[in-house]
């Protein structure tokens, strides 16, 4: 018997993270059980304004994952599957919260499976205490003084305080 030494799948893991959630987290750690590196993606997008500069998402990214030792971050430009192939990743992993998320993200890994086929997209669903959570709503109830931090890591509740003026 032939046996063969696999290397562990490199998985991509976009987004941009503004602020990352306990939902972006679920997504992530349980990634990271299943493949031998997670790259956490921080896209720096210039059709999208956000309220941290990809420096500042970058770090918190890199703050509230720090547990996990298999996940790496960095920040990528251009597209997505691009930037995953140079990264050597064979597979892109997306969060799915809601059948809506669905219909945004079908279209878009096919796309990239035109583009490059020997990049997979992977879909994870939310675990059901995370599929409310987004950063959008997470920057609004804060920025009205709304309790947020059973949606994001402490880290993240004390930075969006002091960014929107709540601290």
């Amino acid at each position: 018997m032939v046996t063969h030494m696999q290397t562990p799948p490199i998985a991509y893991c976009p987004g941009s993270f503004d602020p990352i959630t306990n939902g972006h987290l679920d997504i992530i750690s349980r990634a990271s059980r299943v493949f031998g590196t997670v790259i956490v993606a921080v896209a720096e997008s210039a059709q999208k304004e956000f309220l941290f500069a990809l420096e500042e998402r970058v770090e918190l990214c890199r703050t509230v994952c720090a547990h996990l030792p298999n996940v790496e971050v960095q920040s990528f430009s251009g597209l997505l599957v691009e930037a995953a192939s140079q990264a050597g990743a064979s597979v892109i992993i997306k969060g799915l919260r809601q059948a809506l998320d669905l219909s945004h993200e079908g279209p878009m890994t096919y796309m990239n499976r035109s583009l490059r086929p020997e990049i997979e997209t992977v879909f994870m669903l939310s675990s059901p205490e995370c599929t409310y959570i987004s950063s959008s709503l997470i920057k609004w109830v804060c920025s009205m003084g709304g309790e947020i931090e059973a949606q994001v890591p402490a880290a993240v509740a004390q930075r969006l305080r002091e960014r929107l003026g709540k601290a």
